[in-house]
């Protein structure tokens, strides 16, 4: 049987620990929210350089990356002739900005290349 000076230690210990665990879930969460973009820029880079194969419209590819992530900038490479290897590439700012955490992660820079192939 516990002391009666003992009497509520786990729930000082519980109330100590509790701001870590909380600032360590946001932070992963942050983390997954990045990733998530991330994934969401790859996605962007493979539907810009799909529309810029298989159709000659320059602005094709942005629109098709901006479909996919809004603020996207897209950066295309000359279009070879039919058959050759078109490229582009497509940037993103991820903005962090959860609350208690975002502060702390600066916001990353994330870009993708996918280079396809020209079709008529």
């Amino acid at each position: 049987m516990a002391c009666p000076r003992e009497r509520g230690q786990a729930t000082v210990e519980f109330a100590l620990i509790l701001p870590l665990v909380v600032f360590l879930l946001l932070a992963i969460l942050q983390t997954a929210l990045v990733v998530r973009d991330y994934v969401g820029v790859v996605h962007a880079a493979r539907e810009a350089a799909r529309a810029a194969s298989v159709d000659r419209d320059p602005s094709a590819p942005v629109d098709a990356a901006r479909r996919v992530l809004r603020d996207a900038h897209v950066d295309l490479g000359s279009r070879p002739a039919v058959g050759g290897p078109i490229r582009v590439e497509v940037h993103y700012v991820s903005h962090t900005d959860l609350p208690l955490v975002g502060l702390l992660f600066p916001d990353p820079s994330l870009s993708a290349t996918a280079v396809m192939r020209t079709e008529r």
